[in-house]
Protein backbone atom coordinates (compact mmCIF):
# COMPACT_ATOMS: atom_id res chain seq x y z
CA UNK A 1 0.00 0.00 0.00
CA UNK A 2 1.22 3.79 -0.72
CA UNK A 3 1.93 5.88 2.16
CA UNK A 4 -0.98 8.24 1.22
CA UNK A 5 -2.96 4.85 1.27
CA UNK A 6 -1.64 3.93 4.86
CA UNK A 7 -2.49 7.85 6.00
CA UNK A 8 -6.29 7.51 4.71
CA UNK A 9 -6.95 4.31 6.55
CA UNK A 10 -5.34 5.66 9.35
CA UNK A 11 -7.99 8.49 9.04
CA UNK A 12 -11.07 5.91 8.68
CA UNK A 13 -10.35 3.91 12.12
CA UNK A 14 -9.37 7.72 14.19
CA UNK A 15 -12.88 8.70 12.50
CA UNK A 16 -14.77 5.65 13.28
CA UNK A 17 -16.33 5.62 10.28
CA UNK A 18 -16.85 1.97 10.67
CA UNK A 19 -17.22 -0.93 12.70
CA UNK A 20 -13.87 -1.39 14.26
CA UNK A 21 -11.96 -4.57 12.69
CA UNK A 22 -14.24 -4.53 9.84
CA UNK A 23 -13.23 -4.62 5.87
CA UNK A 24 -13.56 -2.30 3.33
CA UNK A 25 -12.75 -1.74 -0.13
CA UNK A 26 -10.15 1.16 -0.98
CA UNK A 27 -9.68 2.84 -3.77
CA UNK A 28 -7.25 5.58 -4.82
CA UNK A 29 -7.36 8.30 -8.16
CA UNK A 30 -5.24 11.42 -8.66
CA UNK A 31 -5.58 14.76 -9.82
CA UNK A 32 -4.27 15.98 -13.43
CA UNK A 33 -2.37 18.81 -14.44
CA UNK A 34 -3.40 19.85 -18.00
CA UNK A 35 -0.12 20.12 -19.76
CA UNK A 36 -1.19 20.92 -22.92
CA UNK A 37 -4.84 20.18 -24.78
CA UNK A 38 -6.85 21.51 -22.09
CA UNK A 39 -10.70 23.59 -23.34
CA UNK A 40 -9.70 21.94 -27.02
CA UNK A 41 -10.71 18.14 -26.15
CA UNK A 42 -14.12 18.78 -26.41
CA UNK A 43 -13.52 19.43 -30.33
CA UNK A 44 -11.28 16.90 -30.24
CA UNK A 45 -8.06 17.66 -30.10
CA UNK A 46 -5.36 15.68 -29.13
CA UNK A 47 -4.30 16.71 -25.06
CA UNK A 48 -1.20 15.83 -22.91
CA UNK A 49 -2.43 15.46 -19.32
CA UNK A 50 0.29 14.83 -16.19
CA UNK A 51 -1.32 12.60 -13.04
CA UNK A 52 -0.17 14.28 -9.82
CA UNK A 53 0.89 13.49 -6.72
CA UNK A 54 -2.54 14.43 -4.96
CA UNK A 55 -5.56 11.97 -4.63
CA UNK A 56 -8.69 11.02 -3.76
CA UNK A 57 -9.47 8.16 -1.80
CA UNK A 58 -12.82 6.17 -1.45
CA UNK A 59 -13.66 3.23 1.34
CA UNK A 60 -16.57 1.41 0.36
CA UNK A 61 -18.58 -1.29 2.55
CA UNK A 62 -21.79 -2.52 1.72
CA UNK A 63 -24.79 -2.41 4.14
CA UNK A 64 -28.37 -4.22 4.20
CA UNK A 65 -29.87 -0.55 4.53
CA UNK A 66 -30.88 0.74 1.02
CA UNK A 67 -29.17 4.08 1.63
CA UNK A 68 -26.25 5.70 -0.20
CA UNK A 69 -24.43 7.07 2.58
CA UNK A 70 -21.67 9.28 2.10
CA UNK A 71 -19.23 11.13 4.37
CA UNK A 72 -16.59 13.23 3.20
CA UNK A 73 -13.78 14.04 5.40
CA UNK A 74 -14.25 18.01 6.41
CA UNK A 75 -18.18 18.32 4.98
CA UNK A 76 -21.69 17.55 6.23
CA UNK A 77 -22.38 13.93 5.49
CA UNK A 78 -25.02 13.04 2.89
CA UNK A 79 -27.60 10.42 3.06
CA UNK A 80 -30.00 9.21 -0.01
CA UNK A 81 -32.31 6.07 -0.13
CA UNK A 82 -32.06 4.23 -3.22
CA UNK A 83 -35.48 4.34 -4.08
CA UNK A 84 -35.46 8.27 -4.55
CA UNK A 85 -33.16 7.22 -7.37
CA UNK A 86 -35.40 4.65 -9.05
CA UNK A 87 -38.78 4.89 -7.63
CA UNK A 88 -41.16 2.18 -9.12
CA UNK A 89 -37.69 0.52 -10.34
CA UNK A 90 -37.37 2.96 -13.17
CA UNK A 91 -34.31 5.40 -12.44
CA UNK A 92 -34.86 8.56 -12.66
CA UNK A 93 -33.83 11.41 -15.39
CA UNK A 94 -30.26 12.72 -15.25
CA UNK A 95 -32.42 16.25 -15.82
CA UNK A 96 -34.32 15.59 -12.47
CA UNK A 97 -31.63 14.26 -10.29
CA UNK A 98 -29.37 17.41 -11.06
CA UNK A 99 -32.63 19.80 -10.43
CA UNK A 100 -32.19 18.23 -7.00
CA UNK A 101 -29.06 18.87 -6.33
CA UNK A 102 -28.90 22.76 -8.11
CA UNK A 103 -31.68 23.55 -5.02
CA UNK A 104 -29.16 22.40 -2.60
CA UNK A 105 -25.84 23.58 -2.71
CA UNK A 106 -24.38 22.77 0.50
CA UNK A 107 -24.48 18.91 -1.01
CA UNK A 108 -23.57 19.58 -4.04
CA UNK A 109 -20.16 18.08 -4.00
CA UNK A 110 -22.42 14.48 -3.34
CA UNK A 111 -23.86 15.08 -7.24
CA UNK A 112 -20.77 13.64 -8.17
CA UNK A 113 -20.82 10.16 -6.21
CA UNK A 114 -24.75 9.75 -6.58
CA UNK A 115 -24.31 10.42 -10.62
CA UNK A 116 -21.88 7.63 -10.37
CA UNK A 117 -24.96 5.38 -9.37
CA UNK A 118 -27.45 7.18 -11.20
CA UNK A 119 -24.99 6.61 -14.40
CA UNK A 120 -24.80 3.12 -13.62
CA UNK A 121 -28.80 2.43 -13.26
CA UNK A 122 -29.32 4.30 -16.34
CA UNK A 123 -26.38 3.49 -18.63
CA UNK A 124 -25.79 -0.02 -17.72
CA UNK A 125 -28.97 -1.72 -16.31
CA UNK A 126 -27.30 -1.90 -12.62
CA UNK A 127 -29.72 -2.84 -10.09
CA UNK A 128 -28.26 -2.20 -6.57
CA UNK A 129 -30.56 -4.63 -3.93
CA UNK A 130 -28.06 -3.48 -0.91
CA UNK A 131 -27.68 0.17 0.19
CA UNK A 132 -23.85 1.02 0.69
CA UNK A 133 -21.50 3.87 2.99
CA UNK A 134 -18.87 5.21 1.20
CA UNK A 135 -15.74 7.26 3.50
CA UNK A 136 -14.10 9.86 1.21
CA UNK A 137 -11.00 11.97 1.64
CA UNK A 138 -8.36 13.92 -0.96
CA UNK A 139 -5.58 15.70 -0.94
CA UNK A 140 -6.68 17.25 -4.42
CA UNK A 141 -7.77 21.10 -3.81
CA UNK A 142 -11.11 22.21 -5.24
CA UNK A 143 -11.36 25.12 -7.86
CA UNK A 144 -7.74 24.82 -9.04
CA UNK A 145 -8.24 23.53 -12.16
CA UNK A 146 -6.50 19.75 -11.36
CA UNK A 147 -9.89 17.97 -11.71
CA UNK A 148 -10.99 17.26 -8.06
CA UNK A 149 -14.27 16.23 -9.53
CA UNK A 150 -13.06 13.84 -12.06
CA UNK A 151 -10.40 12.19 -9.19
CA UNK A 152 -13.64 12.07 -6.38
CA UNK A 153 -15.66 10.33 -9.95
CA UNK A 154 -13.71 7.56 -10.47
CA UNK A 155 -12.46 6.87 -7.29
CA UNK A 156 -15.82 6.27 -6.14
CA UNK A 157 -17.02 4.57 -9.58
CA UNK A 158 -14.06 2.00 -9.21
CA UNK A 159 -15.25 1.66 -5.90
CA UNK A 160 -18.87 1.23 -6.00
CA UNK A 161 -18.01 -1.28 -9.24
CA UNK A 162 -16.04 -3.54 -6.84
CA UNK A 163 -18.62 -3.81 -3.92
CA UNK A 164 -21.31 -4.18 -6.08
CA UNK A 165 -19.07 -6.72 -8.77
CA UNK A 166 -20.31 -4.58 -11.72
CA UNK A 167 -17.50 -5.28 -14.63
CA UNK A 168 -16.32 -2.21 -16.05
CA UNK A 169 -13.58 -1.83 -18.18
CA UNK A 170 -11.11 1.01 -17.77
CA UNK A 171 -12.52 3.20 -20.70
CA UNK A 172 -15.94 2.46 -19.97
CA UNK A 173 -15.36 3.65 -16.11
CA UNK A 174 -14.19 7.02 -17.59
CA UNK A 175 -16.99 7.99 -19.66
CA UNK A 176 -19.82 7.20 -17.31
CA UNK A 177 -18.29 9.31 -15.13
CA UNK A 178 -17.87 12.34 -17.91
CA UNK A 179 -21.77 11.28 -17.99
CA UNK A 180 -22.29 11.49 -14.09
CA UNK A 181 -20.63 15.09 -14.04
CA UNK A 182 -21.93 16.49 -17.56
CA UNK A 183 -25.61 15.37 -16.74
CA UNK A 184 -26.02 15.74 -12.63
CA UNK A 185 -23.02 17.74 -11.25
CA UNK A 186 -24.01 20.17 -14.67
CA UNK A 187 -20.13 20.39 -15.68
CA UNK A 188 -20.17 19.97 -19.20
CA UNK A 189 -16.31 18.72 -18.83
CA UNK A 190 -14.88 17.07 -21.67
CA UNK A 191 -13.26 13.45 -21.10
CA UNK A 192 -9.70 14.30 -20.74
CA UNK A 193 -9.84 14.70 -16.74
CA UNK A 194 -11.81 10.76 -16.07
CA UNK A 195 -9.90 9.54 -18.83
CA UNK A 196 -6.47 10.89 -16.82
CA UNK A 197 -7.36 9.90 -13.47
CA UNK A 198 -8.10 6.20 -14.73
CA UNK A 199 -5.19 5.53 -16.94
CA UNK A 200 -2.38 7.97 -15.72
CA UNK A 201 0.62 6.47 -15.29
CA UNK A 202 3.57 7.89 -12.85
CA UNK A 203 5.99 10.41 -14.31
CA UNK A 204 4.28 10.10 -18.20
CA UNK A 205 2.22 12.28 -19.84
CA UNK A 206 -1.54 10.82 -20.97
CA UNK A 207 -1.69 11.09 -24.52
CA UNK A 208 -5.29 11.11 -25.29
CA UNK A 209 -7.25 12.08 -28.67
CA UNK A 210 -10.67 13.23 -27.76
CA UNK A 211 -12.44 11.61 -30.69
CA UNK A 212 -13.68 10.95 -28.34
CA UNK A 213 -11.44 9.19 -26.18
CA UNK A 214 -8.70 7.47 -27.85
CA UNK A 215 -5.50 6.49 -26.28
CA UNK A 216 -2.06 6.89 -27.35
CA UNK A 217 0.91 5.81 -26.17
CA UNK A 218 2.17 6.66 -23.20
CA UNK A 219 4.86 10.03 -23.33
CA UNK A 220 7.52 9.85 -21.06
CA UNK A 221 8.86 12.49 -19.22
CA UNK A 222 11.95 13.08 -20.43
CA UNK A 223 15.54 13.12 -17.80
CA UNK A 224 16.36 16.71 -18.65
CA UNK A 225 12.74 18.47 -17.61
CA UNK A 226 10.18 18.78 -14.60
CA UNK A 227 6.63 19.78 -14.52
CA UNK A 228 5.31 22.07 -12.10
CA UNK A 229 2.12 23.57 -10.86
CA UNK A 230 1.20 26.69 -9.38
CA UNK A 231 -2.28 27.60 -7.89
CA UNK A 232 -2.87 31.30 -8.72
CA UNK A 233 -5.44 31.19 -6.12
CA UNK A 234 -8.33 32.54 -8.18
CA UNK A 235 -11.24 29.60 -7.99
CA UNK A 236 -11.64 28.02 -11.42
CA UNK A 237 -15.07 25.94 -11.98
CA UNK A 238 -16.02 24.50 -15.27
CA UNK A 239 -19.90 25.33 -14.34
CA UNK A 240 -18.75 29.09 -14.84
CA UNK A 241 -19.84 30.75 -17.32
CA UNK A 242 -16.85 31.32 -19.19
CA UNK A 243 -15.52 28.62 -20.17
CA UNK A 244 -19.42 27.26 -20.68
CA UNK A 245 -19.79 30.27 -23.39
CA UNK A 246 -16.39 29.55 -25.25
CA UNK A 247 -17.43 25.55 -25.39
CA UNK A 248 -20.55 26.40 -26.77
CA UNK A 249 -19.09 29.25 -28.90
CA UNK A 250 -16.86 26.54 -30.34
CA UNK A 251 -19.80 24.39 -31.48
CA UNK A 252 -21.64 27.35 -33.10
CA UNK A 253 -18.50 27.98 -34.82
CA UNK A 254 -18.74 23.74 -36.01
CA UNK A 255 -22.37 24.25 -36.90
CA UNK A 256 -21.54 27.08 -39.25
CA UNK A 257 -18.53 25.29 -41.02
CA UNK A 258 -20.92 22.18 -41.40
CA UNK A 259 -23.64 24.65 -42.58
CA UNK A 260 -21.60 25.79 -45.06
CA UNK A 261 -19.56 22.85 -46.55
CA UNK A 262 -22.22 19.98 -46.45
CA UNK A 263 -20.07 17.49 -46.64
CA UNK A 264 -17.59 18.48 -43.67
CA UNK A 265 -18.10 16.37 -40.70
CA UNK A 266 -16.02 15.30 -37.98
CA UNK A 267 -14.55 17.63 -35.11
CA UNK A 268 -12.64 21.25 -35.23
CA UNK A 269 -9.23 19.81 -34.31
CA UNK A 270 -9.25 17.94 -37.62
CA UNK A 271 -8.70 20.92 -39.42
CA UNK A 272 -5.57 22.13 -40.35
CA UNK A 273 -4.49 25.54 -39.65
CA UNK A 274 -4.42 26.31 -42.99
CA UNK A 275 -7.51 24.77 -44.46
CA UNK A 276 -9.09 26.76 -41.73
CA UNK A 277 -7.75 29.97 -42.55
CA UNK A 278 -7.92 29.78 -46.53
CA UNK A 279 -11.58 28.18 -46.79
CA UNK A 280 -13.80 28.43 -43.03
CA UNK A 281 -12.67 31.39 -40.88
CA UNK A 282 -14.42 33.95 -43.27
CA UNK A 283 -17.89 32.31 -42.75
CA UNK A 284 -17.26 32.76 -38.85
CA UNK A 285 -18.87 35.87 -37.15
CA UNK A 286 -16.41 37.43 -34.37
CA UNK A 287 -19.49 37.66 -32.24
CA UNK A 288 -23.28 36.62 -32.26
CA UNK A 289 -26.14 36.75 -30.18
CA UNK A 290 -27.77 33.34 -29.24
CA UNK A 291 -31.20 34.34 -30.29
CA UNK A 292 -29.42 34.82 -33.97
CA UNK A 293 -27.65 31.70 -34.27
CA UNK A 294 -30.80 29.80 -32.97
CA UNK A 295 -33.05 31.85 -36.02
CA UNK A 296 -30.45 30.58 -38.49
CA UNK A 297 -28.98 27.50 -37.65
CA UNK A 298 -30.93 25.78 -34.61
CA UNK A 299 -29.07 24.41 -31.33
CA UNK A 300 -25.35 22.75 -31.69
CA UNK A 301 -24.28 19.20 -32.02
CA UNK A 302 -23.29 19.42 -28.17
CA UNK A 303 -24.72 17.43 -25.86
CA UNK A 304 -23.18 19.47 -22.74
CA UNK A 305 -24.69 23.01 -23.31
CA UNK A 306 -27.16 24.66 -24.96
CA UNK A 307 -27.35 28.37 -27.05
CA UNK A 308 -28.88 30.96 -24.63
CA UNK A 309 -30.76 33.43 -27.22
CA UNK A 310 -29.63 36.32 -24.58
CA UNK A 311 -26.04 36.28 -24.81
CA UNK A 312 -23.60 36.79 -27.10
CA UNK A 313 -20.72 34.76 -28.29
CA UNK A 314 -17.25 35.23 -29.29
CA UNK A 315 -17.12 32.41 -32.09
CA UNK A 316 -14.60 33.03 -34.44
CA UNK A 317 -12.08 32.95 -31.34
CA UNK A 318 -13.57 30.30 -29.75
CA UNK A 319 -13.30 27.83 -33.07
CA UNK A 320 -10.22 29.01 -33.96
CA UNK A 321 -8.91 27.62 -30.47
CA UNK A 322 -8.94 24.09 -30.93
CA UNK A 323 -7.88 23.92 -34.72
CA UNK A 324 -4.72 26.10 -33.63
CA UNK A 325 -4.03 24.26 -30.24
CA UNK A 326 -3.90 20.42 -31.46
CA UNK A 327 -1.43 21.46 -34.20
CA UNK A 328 0.99 23.04 -30.76
CA UNK A 329 -0.20 19.67 -29.06
CA UNK A 330 0.95 17.18 -31.45
CA UNK A 331 3.95 19.21 -32.14
CA UNK A 332 4.76 19.31 -28.29
CA UNK A 333 4.66 15.76 -28.49
CA UNK A 334 6.61 15.27 -31.51
CA UNK A 335 9.87 17.59 -29.53
CA UNK A 336 9.71 15.52 -26.35
CA UNK A 337 10.48 12.56 -28.23
CA UNK A 338 13.56 14.57 -29.74
CA UNK A 339 17.28 14.57 -28.48
CA UNK A 340 17.49 16.97 -25.20
CA UNK A 341 18.67 20.38 -26.07
CA UNK A 342 18.25 24.09 -25.53
CA UNK A 343 16.57 24.76 -28.52
CA UNK A 344 14.18 22.39 -28.00
CA UNK A 345 13.26 22.74 -24.43
CA UNK A 346 12.41 26.42 -26.00
CA UNK A 347 10.59 25.70 -28.22
CA UNK A 348 8.71 23.61 -26.23
CA UNK A 349 8.21 26.76 -24.14
CA UNK A 350 7.32 29.03 -27.07
CA UNK A 351 4.21 26.44 -27.58
CA UNK A 352 2.58 26.72 -24.22
CA UNK A 353 3.12 30.25 -24.16
CA UNK A 354 1.21 30.65 -27.54
CA UNK A 355 -1.26 27.98 -25.73
CA UNK A 356 -1.79 30.77 -22.83
CA UNK A 357 -2.28 33.64 -25.28
CA UNK A 358 -5.12 31.84 -26.87
CA UNK A 359 -6.81 30.91 -23.60
CA UNK A 360 -6.72 34.65 -23.34
CA UNK A 361 -8.23 35.52 -26.57
CA UNK A 362 -11.31 33.44 -26.18
CA UNK A 363 -11.78 35.24 -22.48
CA UNK A 364 -10.41 32.81 -20.31
CA UNK A 365 -7.72 34.03 -18.96
CA UNK A 366 -7.34 36.07 -15.16
CA UNK A 367 -5.22 38.38 -13.55
CA UNK A 368 -3.19 35.77 -11.08
CA UNK A 369 -2.75 33.37 -13.73
CA UNK A 370 -1.27 35.81 -16.17
CA UNK A 371 0.91 37.03 -13.53
CA UNK A 372 2.64 33.46 -12.65
CA UNK A 373 3.10 33.60 -16.31
CA UNK A 374 4.54 36.49 -16.18
CA UNK A 375 7.22 35.76 -13.40
CA UNK A 376 7.77 32.38 -15.12
CA UNK A 377 8.93 34.41 -18.52
CA UNK A 378 11.14 36.96 -16.23
CA UNK A 379 12.91 34.03 -15.19
CA UNK A 380 13.23 32.67 -18.27
CA UNK A 381 15.75 29.86 -19.78
CA UNK A 382 18.85 31.68 -17.67
CA UNK A 383 16.92 30.45 -14.44
CA UNK A 384 15.57 26.86 -15.86
CA UNK A 385 12.16 27.83 -16.88
CA UNK A 386 10.96 27.68 -20.68
CA UNK A 387 7.54 27.53 -20.84
CA UNK A 388 3.70 28.43 -18.71
CA UNK A 389 0.32 28.40 -19.22
CA UNK A 390 -2.89 28.17 -17.92
CA UNK A 391 -4.96 24.67 -17.20
CA UNK A 392 -8.22 22.98 -18.20
CA UNK A 393 -11.04 25.28 -18.10
CA UNK A 394 -9.31 28.71 -18.12
CA UNK A 395 -10.36 31.57 -15.78
CA UNK A 396 -8.28 30.97 -12.65
CA UNK A 397 -6.97 28.18 -11.38
CA UNK A 398 -3.79 26.42 -11.83
CA UNK A 399 -0.75 27.31 -13.80
CA UNK A 400 1.41 24.44 -15.63
CA UNK A 401 4.90 25.20 -15.96
CA UNK A 402 7.97 23.41 -18.03
CA UNK A 403 11.55 23.40 -16.81
CA UNK A 404 14.43 22.12 -15.94
CA UNK A 405 15.20 19.49 -13.74
CA UNK A 406 17.00 21.71 -11.38
CA UNK A 407 15.02 24.92 -11.21
CA UNK A 408 13.61 23.97 -8.12
CA UNK A 409 14.83 27.23 -6.85
CA UNK A 410 13.37 29.56 -9.75
CA UNK A 411 9.77 28.10 -8.92
CA UNK A 412 10.14 28.80 -5.56
CA UNK A 413 10.95 32.88 -6.47
CA UNK A 414 7.96 32.71 -8.82
CA UNK A 415 5.88 31.66 -5.44
CA UNK A 416 7.52 33.87 -3.36
CA UNK A 417 7.02 37.02 -6.02
CA UNK A 418 3.10 36.10 -6.62
CA UNK A 419 2.99 36.26 -2.93
CA UNK A 420 4.53 39.70 -2.51
CA UNK A 421 2.76 40.97 -5.61
CA UNK A 422 -1.08 39.18 -3.84
CA UNK A 423 -0.32 38.37 -0.48
CA UNK A 424 -1.54 34.77 -1.50
CA UNK A 425 1.00 31.73 -0.87
CA UNK A 426 0.14 29.39 -3.28
CA UNK A 427 0.21 26.05 -3.60
CA UNK A 428 2.83 24.13 -5.69
CA UNK A 429 1.99 20.50 -7.20
CA UNK A 430 5.11 18.59 -7.56
CA UNK A 431 5.35 15.39 -8.60
CA UNK A 432 3.24 12.23 -10.05
CA UNK A 433 1.20 8.85 -9.52
CA UNK A 434 -0.66 6.24 -11.50
CA UNK A 435 -4.49 6.69 -12.25
CA UNK A 436 -7.57 4.83 -10.54
CA UNK A 437 -6.99 1.73 -13.14
CA UNK A 438 -3.18 0.67 -11.80
CA UNK A 439 -3.78 1.38 -8.25
CA UNK A 440 -7.19 -1.59 -8.98
CA UNK A 441 -9.11 -1.91 -5.47
CA UNK A 442 -7.76 -3.33 -1.91
CA UNK A 443 -9.13 -4.44 1.21
CA UNK A 444 -8.61 -2.74 4.20
CA UNK A 445 -8.97 -3.79 8.16
CA UNK A 446 -10.14 -0.60 9.75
Amino acid sequence: MTDDADKFVTTVRAGKFFASGSSVILTRSPGRLDLMGGIADYSGSLVLEYPIAEATFAAIQVTDRPVIELISVGRQPYAMPLSSLAPNGEPLSYADVRYRFAENQEHHWAAYVVGVFLALLRERGTSFDRGCRIVISSSVPEGKGVSSSAALETAVMQAVATAFQIRLEPQEMALLCQKAENLVAGAPCGVMDQMTCVYGEKNALLALLCQPAELQPLVGVPEDISIWGIDSGERHAVRGSDYVSVRTGAFMGYRIIARTEMQWQGYLANISPEEFEREHVSWLPEEMSGAEFLSRYSQTTDTATTVDPGRMYRIRQSATHPVYEHHRVRLFRQLLSETASEERRKELGRLMYQSHASYSACGLGSRGTDLIVSLVRDEGPAYGLYGARITGGGSGGTVAILGRRDAQQGIARVAERYTEATGYRPYIFQGSSSGVARFGSRDAIV
